[in-house]
C-alpha cells in the first residue's frame, strides 16, 4: 500500500440543504401557482401530444394488416434468437435462419407500410413538428419547478479527504490519466491498492486517521465497498470513474471517459443526497443480479471470454433440458413467482422503455428498488414476449415481472442463492432481503452536475405534471 498526502487550506462550507423544506418553497416562490403563460404552454403541449397520437392512430388503422405481418416476423426472430441461445447443433442453426427470416419480414412489413413516399414524408414531418412544439411547451410549463430543486444545494470542500485508487481497474485508468499525481496537486491524500490489501480496511484506516471524505477510483464493486464504509460513518462519498463500464457514475450524470473530470468532486463541489440499497445488509450501488447472470459470471474464463462463457453455458442453464432456476418471489400485487432464470433487483428502477434514458437509471432518488424478472421457459413464450415488446406491451406478458417497492424477499429452497453484486460473483444465505435506503449516501459530485440531472429529470416527466400545470397546479415532478 502506498500512500501520498498533499498539504492544502481549509475551506468553509456554505449551509444550506437538499431536499427544498417547506419554508424555503415558499421563499423562493416554488410554491406559487403557474402563471398564465406557463399554463397556456402546457396546454399546448398537451395539444400537440393528443395531436400525435391521433397521427399514429391513423397509420396503426391504415397499415394494421402490414403491422400483423410485422409482429408475426418479431416473434419469429424473438423464437429463433431462444433457439440461438439455448440449443445446440441444428437447432441453433435453425434458430438463427428464423432470426434471418424474421428479420426480412419485418423488412418487408416496413416497405409496404410505407409505401407512399410523398404522405410518409408529410405524416412524418407533421410529427417531427409537434414534438418539437410539445417539447417546447413543456419545457416552458415545467422547467422552472425542475430548476427550483437545485437552487439551495450545499457547496462542500473537505478538510482531509482521501481517494483510494485501484491501479488494475479499467485496464489501468488510475495510472493512464494520472490520477495520484492530479489528486496531489488538490490536496487529496491517496491509497494505492496492491495484490493482498483488504479495501474495507484501508477506508476504514483512513477513517481512523481523520478522513473526512472518501473517494474510490474503480469499479462499481469498489464503489459500493468504500460507499458503504462512508455510509457507516456519515461522511461524504467521490465516485471516480476509472472502473472498465462504471454505471454508477453514468447515472449521476459524471464523465465517464475521462475521470480526471470527477476529481473536482474534490475541490468545486457540491453535495448530493442519492440512495443506496442493501441485500442482506450488504451495501450495493447499481443492481443484484440472480439467475443466469449470477451463475455465469462465477465462472473463471468469464472475466476473460464473456460472450464464448455465456454462449457455452447458456443451453445448459436455460435449454429445454433444464432444471428451473430455485428462485421465488412475491410481486406487490400478491402474485407469486418461481422458477424465473433472470431476476434482477436494482438500487432505483431503470427505464425499460425506447428513450434517451434507455437502460439507466433516470433518478436515484426515488426511494425504491427496481425489480426485473423474466420466466420464459420455451421458444413459444419468448416468441409472445418478444412481440408484445415489440407494442410496448412488455409488463402486460405473463413471463415479465416488473415493479417498483421499498422491500423485496427473494427465497430459495435450498438455502442459499448464487449472485452477481455491482458484478462481483458471490453466494449468499437465502431469503434474500432487499431494502433501498432513500438518501441514504451524500455524495459529492463536480458543481455543474446539477444542472445534468435537472436535464435528466425534465426529460422523465409524467403526463400528468403538464396536466397540473394546465389546470393551474404546482406539478410534483
Amino acid at each position: 500500500m502506498h500512500t501520498g498526502m498533499a498539504a492544502h487550506d481549509e475551506t468553509a462550507v456554505t449551509p444550506g440543504g437538499n431536499p427544498l423544506s417547506q419554508t424555503n418553497r415558499e421563499r423562493t416562490g416554488a410554491g406559487s401557482r403557474p402563471t398564465p403563460g406557463r399554463r397556456l404552454s402546457a396546454i399546448i403541449a398537451l395539444a400537440a401530444i393528443a395531436s400525435c397520437a391521433v397521427l399514429i392512430l391513423l397509420f396503426l388503422i391504415h397499415s394494421g394488416v402490414h403491422i400483423v405481418l410485422g409482429l408475426a416476423g418479431v416473434a419469429l426472430a424473438g423464437a429463433g434468437a431462444w433457439w440461438m441461445v439455448t440449443e445446440a447443433g441444428r437447432r441453433r442453426i435453425g434458430g438463427t435462419i428464423a432470426v434471418v427470416l424474421g428479420f426480412v419480414i419485418v423488412a418487408t412489413s416496413l416497405a409496404l407500410a410505407l409505401s407512399g413516399a410523398d404522405t410518409v414524408v408529410i405524416r412524418l414531418g407533421a410529427m417531427v413538428i409537434l414534438m418539437g412544439v410539445a417539447s417546447a411547451g413543456t419545457r416552458y410549463a415545467l422547467v422552472p419547478e425542475l430548476h427550483e430543486l437545485d437552487r439551495e444545494r450545499r457547496t462542500h470542500h473537505p478538510r482531509r479527504p482521501v481517494l483510494i485508487c485501484n491501479p488494475r481497474s479499467g485496464d489501468g485508468k488510475v495510472e493512464r490519466f494520472g490520477l495520484v499525481s492530479a489528486a496531489h496537486e488538490m490536496g487529496v491524500e491517496t491509497v494505492v491498492l496492491e495484490p493482498g490489501d483488504d479495501l474495507e480496511k484501508l477506508a476504514r484506516d483512513a477513517i481512523a486517521r481523520g478522513a473526512d471524505c472518501l473517494g474510490m477510483a474503480g469499479g462499481d464493486g469498489s464503489q459500493a465497498l468504500v460507499a458503504s464504509v462512508a455510509v457507516e460513518h456519515d461522511v461524504p462519498f467521490v465516485c471516480v470513474s476509472a472502473g472498465t463500464r462504471n454505471h454508477f457514475a453514468l447515472d449521476l450524470g459524471l464523465h465517464r471517459d475521462d475521470p480526471r473530470t470527477t476529481l473536482r468532486a474534490f475541490g468545486d463541489a457540491v453535495e448530493r443526497r442519492v440512495d443506496h440499497a442493501t441485500v442482506n445488509g450488504r451495501l450495493f450501488v447499481n443492481n443484484v443480479s440472480l439467475g443466469v447472470y449470477a451463475t455465469i459470471v462465477q465462472q473463471e474464463s468469464y472475466r476473460g471470454e464473456k460472450t464464448q462463457t455465456a454462449a457455452a453455458m447458456l443451453p445448459e442453464l436455460i435449454g429445454p433440458d433444464s432444471t428451473p432456476f430455485d428462485l421465488q418471489f412475491t410481486t406487490p400485487s400478491g402474485t407469486d413467482v418461481d422458477g424465473a432464470y433472470l431476476i434482477m433487483v436494482s438500487n432505483n428502477p431503470y427505464a425499460t422503455t425506447a428513450s434517451l434514458d434507455a437502460v439507466t437509471r433516470p433518478r436515484l432518488d426515488t426511494g425504491t428498488l427496481g425489480v426485473i424478472a423474466v420466466s420464459a421457459t420455451t421458444a413459444a413464450e419468448a416468441a409472445r414476449l418478444t412481440a408484445r415488446s415489440a407494442l410496448g406491451l412488455r409488463r402486460s406478458s405473463p413471463y415479465w415481472h416488473e415493479f417498483a417497492t421499498d422491500a423485496v424477499e427473494i427465497r430459495s429452497r435450498s438455502g442459499t442463492a448464487l449472485v452477481g453484486v455491482d458484478g462481483e460473483a458471490g453466494e449468499m444465505p437465502t431469503p434474500l432481503r432487499f431494502r433501498s435506503h432513500p438518501g441514504g449516501l451524500r455524495l459529492l459530485v463536480p458543481a455543474d452536475n446539477h444542472a445534468v440531472t435537472a436535464l435528466r429529470r425534465a426529460r422523465g416527466v409524467h403526463m400528468r405534471a403538464l396536466l397540473d400545470v394546465a389546470r393551474g397546479r404546482r406539478p410534483d415532478v
